[in-house]
């Protein structure tokens, strides 16, 4: 019998010393690192936690980055809304207070700092975050705003502002610088003023008359296109009777023009002299008709006059303003070129129920027209909702558009002419949607269909601007201004960002928002008129610029203003602070899981070592005592 010798390597003894210094070398590893193994398959069962929201932490990485960088771009966007603030406030303050006298260029000094800051709002307005054109909607790689010189100067191939604004009075003022109006005398004792075409969108167009002259008549305002007169009889009118006539402007404000019969010498501005004959002479002279309507056409020539070459030429700058920069607004003007009866007006009737105020053919019950889409029935009565009784007028139909197209400017009928306003030019459309209801569009003038805007920017539609009678697209030959995205959709969603799994924040901007757009466009405007320094009218003229160009700069109830689009980036910036908020606490939380089921306690860590190194150190003295064990020792 043999006895096989000690073979440490293959003993048990051997593999639970090899087992015990593994863990030794396993427990120093996370003493010194702090981590249970340093691969998964040692990190225990709760590993799969650790994995979840170690991924959550990653999302909450990439989420705290987007919110860093999309505050950046905000607090960028919301100093320039505030410098254009300042501008507004400093335009504004000069245009209601300063000096209206006339340098040699014939601006005040308040037009050449609004032309200083129509500059500097152009550069506000191209403000780039890093890359980023914060102005230009998604186009964010476009430069917002074209170059200011390029606005208001134009290009070699494209005309500017001041060009566009150069046509436009011409357009208005008319050939003999009356606002398109004709005044004559038809005969010695009654003089007519007349507008010079029914569907012209330029000049002065007559609104109303009143009249407490005493022997005169008073016809009118009537006809297509829309005239007056006023006839004066044997009895001349009394020392302080007067005649007022208003006027309606192209940028929709209205101005009066009050005429007072007076016997005073010299004749009162504002007045004209009445012949009152005399009574005492022998024999006694009567009164005479052509005189008075002599004077009173001298009269009311001058005041034409002085308002066509004062706030007609400033409305007239305004409007210009208005075709060059507004993008989206437009008109539809249409006029029954040959009318039987009376020409078309607010209360002509939608069908032949009363022929004498009735369009013909017009519409019957069972017609139907689609305004953008949707559709207005015509019915015999009790109409509701989308629907029009064929008694209605035409000022409802009216009414009935203007409330599907949404636009801030009513649809207006005058002197036969049919005049639809537009917010929206690209997406007008309206058509019949039967055979009678196109009938019935033609006789209202609109002699084709769909009946589509002219799209914006609008220029006078022929030379010589003066006899001028439409407004055409100007887009090939006029500097675009705008050169962001101008697609659908609100501004604010062109710039969109995740900064929670489940929450978005919207901060886009555009340079054409209204309450922008409508600031460069007053501002522009204002800089850029000049005038005669020593014109008769030239004064008057500024002064009526001024007016406007305050209330235009001035927030207005209902419109947008600069500050609502800084509310809208607050808000997106308040919804990014509370999500970065809970991103904090959950971080701290899902931190805290993956540190329960990732790191070694280093206390527990140094006792585990501490009961290995005991066994360890016994494993070795018993090893050592079997080592010195012999064949003798053992018997």
């Amino acid at each position: 019998m043999s006895i096989s010798s000690i073979n440490y390597g293959s003993s048990v003894l051997g593999a639970q010393i090899r087992n015990i210094n593994q863990q030794l070398t396993d427990l120093s590893t996370q003493l010194s690192t702090g981590k249970l193994s340093q691969n998964y398959s040692g990190m225990g069962t709760n590993e799969g936690f650790a994995i979840a929201s170690r991924a959550q932490l990653s999302n909450i990485a990439a989420y705290t980055d987007t919110i860093t960088n999309v505050n950046v771009n905000i607090n960028l966007a919301n100093t320039a809304l505030q410098s254009l603030t300042t501008i507004r406030n400093t335009v504004q303050t000069g245009s209601s207070t300063s000096s209206q006298d006339l340098n040699v260029n014939g601006q005040t000094v308040a037009q050449n700092t609004a032309a200083a800051q129509f500059g500097s709002m152009v550069g506000v307005l191209n403000t780039q975050s890093g890359n980023r054109y914060l102005f230009s909607g998604t186009a964010y790689n476009t430069q917002s705003v074209a170059n200011a010189s390029d606005i208001i100067n134009g290009t070699t191939t494209q005309a500017g502002l001041k060009a566009v604004m150069a046509e436009r009075q011409a357009a208005d003022l008319g050939a003999n610088g009356m606002g398109r109006l004709v005044q004559s005398q038809p005969s010695t004792t009654s003089v007519q003023v007349a507008e010079d075409s029914p569907a012209s969108p330029f000049g002065l167009k007559i609104s109303a008359v009143s009249s407490t002259l005493t022997g005169a008549t008073v016809t009118g305002p009537s006809g297509s296109p829309v005239s007056f007169s006023v006839s004066f009889g044997a009895t001349p009118p009394n020392n302080g009777d007067k005649i007022s006539v208003q006027f309606s402007l192209p940028d929709g404000s209205t101005e009066q023009v009050d005429l007072t019969a007076s016997t005073a010498t010299p004749v009162p501005v504002g007045s004209f002299a009445i012949d009152t004959g005399n009574p005492t002479a022998v024999p006694p002279v009567a009164p005479n008709p052509v005189t008075t309507a002599t004077n009173f056409n001298a009269a009311l020539n001058t005041a034409i006059t002085k308002l066509a070459n004062t706030s007609l030429v400033a409305a007239s700058a305004v409007t210009a303003g208005d075709n060059f920069f507004n993008t989206d607004s437009s008109a539809i003007g249409a006029a029954k070129t040959s009318q039987a009866a009376a020409p078309i007006s607010g209360t002509t009737a939608l069908s032949g129920t009363s022929p004498s105020n009735s369009i013909a053919p017009g519409f019957s019950a069972g017609d139907s027209i689609t305004v953008n889409g949707t559709t207005l029935s015509f019915v015999a009565a009790g109409a509701t909702g989308n629907q029009l009784n064929v008694t209605d007028s035409i000022q409802t139909l009216m009414s009935k558009i203007d409330a599907i197209t949404g636009t801030s400017r009513p649809s207006t009928i005058h002197g036969g002419s049919i005049t639809i306003n537009t917010d929206d030019a690209a997406s007008l459309s309206i058509s019949g949607s039967t055979p009678g209801a196109t009938a019935a569009l033609g006789a209202l003038g609109f002699s084709s269909t769909p009946i589509t805007a002219t799209q914006p920017p609008l220029r006078v539609g022929s030379s010589p601007a003066s006899s001028a009678t439409t407004l055409v697209n100007g887009s090939a030959t006029t500097v675009k201004w705008y050169t962001g995205n101008d697609g659908p959709g609100s501004a604010r969603s062109t710039a969109v960002a995740r900064v929670d799994d489940s929450v978005t924040v919207q901060y886009g901007a555009q340079a054409d928002e209204d309450a922008i757009r409508k600031q460069l466009q007053a501002i522009a405007v204002y800089g850029t008129f000049s005038t005669s320094p020593t014109g008769q009218y030239s004064g008057a003229q500024v002064a009526a610029l001024s007016l406007r160009t305050t209330q235009a700069l001035t927030p207005q109830a209902g419109q947008q203003k600069i500050e609502d689009i800084q509310t809208d980036i607050a808000m997106a910036q308040n919804t990014m602070k509370d999500a970065s908020t809970r991103q904090t606490q959950a971080k701290a939380q899902l931190q805290s899981i993956v540190d329960q089921a990732e790191s070694a306690s280093p206390d527990q860590v140094a006792s585990e070592i501490l009961s290995l190194q005991n066994a360890l150190q016994a494993s070795y003295q018993t090893t050592a005592n079997l080592a010195q064990l012999s064949l003798v020792k053992f018997l």
